[in-house]
């Protein structure tokens, strides 16, 4: 949803020069159509089968994105207290919700319960007896997947795969069966399903589907034991175009080859995240100022590492376009931000115009694990976001002041 009109960038019908020139950079850019579209083909792939589409609330937590996505429909993918309570206050039916995480403290867990989500994806023996053990004190049974772990490798950054052994996550493979067995004996536990999700970013089929078959292993010996699994929850992870030259499966072409390898009868559930939001959000940022240092050209910009850390974290690419068309030569030019570290960079080595003092940037796809990653490093205060509508831009949090960096300080 961003394209250019003669010599202007626009989101929608909305010039980003003009959102830079309202609110001030560095700032959080979203497309509405763009996120009701990337739903609206996951709800489409799944018209044919019974279950939920869970945005993975972890990717962006932003109120008004949320809102816009339960308004849909859509269910939630939530990891932490706090992202039940978001859910909740933007109007999610908890019957809709589903809790993940290795680390659910008690808190969380008797909060969720009588939040009356539909269930926790259990990620180990010791999770389960906590569960037990509150359901139990509150006299109502507790809806339980197992996340299982099942041993496939994709191909994505380590940091971001979640499904191979040795990683923190989920029940090991060869545990599996004993899990179940294990919950069956459980007063106060209800099993509806199984939970996979191998990692993030993932741009083929095939880890999806190897991944799928070793659960419909487990799936059938469980069924053997004389127990129902009623949902298969697939997780998320499917990955978006970052650079020009990947190519990134469909929704229908991922559910529906994950789809032939259960039986008809079986439920689903999908908890995308990345590919709803991640190419409807983008960071519009300032050139500060312009400086040769050691042979390389720098800009350096208004947005740091504190507001988008993924290149940092990650060594993630996201393209870099001036919102203004020029027919300028290009130059190699590092583009970083003001933090004090020399990890803080957007972009190197970018082939891009040369660009004057005080002129904009954007950087794209940044929509997931932006805005929800940023922090106050450097006491920066976080920043402003923005929703297009069509020809309406407004704005769904105003940007922090000094004052909010000490709101909750005691001195």
């Amino acid at each position: 949803m961003i394209e250019f009109r003669k010599n202007d960038l626009y989101i929608e019908n909305v010039k980003l020069s003009d959102i830079a020139k309202e609110y001030g950079t560095s700032i959080y850019v979203y497309s509405k159509q763009r996120i009701v579209n990337n739903f609206e083909n996951y709800k489409k792939a799944m018209s044919l089968k019974d279950g939920l589409i869970c945005f993975a609330c972890k990717t962006n937590s932003s109120g008004a994105i949320l809102k816009i996505l339960a308004d849909l429909g859509a269910g939630a993918d939530t990891t932490s207290g706090g992202e039940i309570y978001r859910c909740l206050k933007v109007g999610f039916n908890p019957s809709k919700i589903v809790y993940a995480g290795v680390g659910k403290s008690a808190e969380e867990i008797e909060y969720a319960l009588k939040s009356k989500i539909f269930m926790f994806n259990v990620e180990s023996f010791e999770e389960l007896d906590v569960i037990d053990k509150i359901a139990g004190n509150l006299k109502i049974k507790a809806n339980i997947a197992f996340r299982i772990n099942p041993h496939v490798n994709p191909d994505t950054h380590s940091y971001i795969v979640t499904g191979k052994k040795g990683t923190k996550f989920g029940i090991p493979y060869e545990d599996a069966v004993k899990a179940y067995l294990t919950a069956k004996r459980k007063k106060n536990i209800s099993v509806v399903g199984i939970h996979f999700h191998i990692g993030s970013q993932i741009l083929e089929v095939k880890p999806f589907v190897v991944a799928a078959k070793k659960i419909k292993k487990i799936v059938d010996e469980v069924e053997r034991n004389g127990m129902q699994i009623s949902y298969i929850d697939c997780g998320g992870g499917l990955g978006i175009k970052y650079e020009k030259h990947e190519k990134v499966p469909s929704p229908k072409c991922l559910m529906s080859e994950i789809f032939s390898v259960f039986d008809k009868n079986k439920k689903f559930i999908f908890e995308p995240g990345r590919s709803i939001i991640g190419n409807a959000g983008h960071l519009l940022a300032k050139v500060l100022y312009r400086k040769m240092s050691g042979g390389k050209n720098f800009l350096i910009t208004d947005a740091g590492m504190n507001d988008l850390i993924r290149p940092t974290l990650y060594d993630a690419y996201h393209e870099i376009v001036p919102v203004k068309k020029t027919n300028v030569k290009k130059v190699g030019s590092n583009v970083v931000g003001p933090i004090c570290e020399s990890g803080d960079f957007i972009g190197k080595d970018r082939m891009l115009p040369t660009i004057g003092q005080d002129k904009y940037l954007l950087v794209t796809c940044t929509g997931a694990y932006g805005a929800a990653m940023a922090s106050e490093y450097n006491s920066r205060p976080l920043l402003a976001e923005v929703l297009v509508d069509g020809k309406q831009a407004k704005l769904i949090r105003k940007r922090a002041s000094y004052e909010d960096l000490m709101l909750n300080e005691i001195l």
